[in-house]
């Protein structure tokens, strides 16, 4: 007998997929079509660590071993705390409504064609950030995006 799926943990990871010369990583939510955001997702187990949980998501999510990409994640020291859409309250335990969310940078060498997982996942594009913005369904995930000229690698360096 198969036992149920456990709660997702409340605490997540947002994962803003970049180049250096800034394009995006946006990929369009199977549950709901016309939902565009970054890599998302909740961790495994209360002490996973947040970026063993990023690493993780992208590669669920995307195919893309950071490793072998030759990408550098970095933890943007940004955290956001928002209601869980009504939705989605579901999957976490009675009584959760609120998530926090911690949000990461991953600057690839290029633009990399992503491997989806069907399941999760109907397409994807690079966007230049500013395009990418508007284009993410989540204000958390949008206003991520808007501040990747600040935390990007090329743009932070000396």
């Amino acid at each position: 007998m198969q036992s149920a799926k456990p709660f997702k943990i409340p605490e997540s990871v947002l994962v803003v997929i970049h180049t250096p010369d800034l394009q995006v990583l946006l990929i369009e939510r199977a549950d709901h079509p016309g939902y565009w955001q970054s890599v998302t997702g909740s961790k495994d187990a209360l002490d996973e660590p947040l970026a063993e949980t990023a690493r993780r998501e992208v590669l669920e999510e995307t195919g893309i071993d950071i490793a072998t990409a030759h990408g550098e994640l970095r933890d943007w020291n940004l955290a956001n705390i928002y209601e869980i859409y009504p939705h989605w309250r579901h999957r976490y335990a009675p009584g959760v409504t609120r998530n926090t969310e911690h949000v990461f940078g991953l600057q690839l060498p290029e633009a990399l064609t992503p491997t989806l997982s069907p399941r999760e996942h109907l397409s994807w594009l690079w966007l230049p950030w500013h395009e990418a913005a508007d284009r993410c369904f989540s204000p958390s995930n949008a206003e991520a995006v808007l501040q990747l000229p600040r935390f990007s690698i090329a743009t932070s360096m000396p």
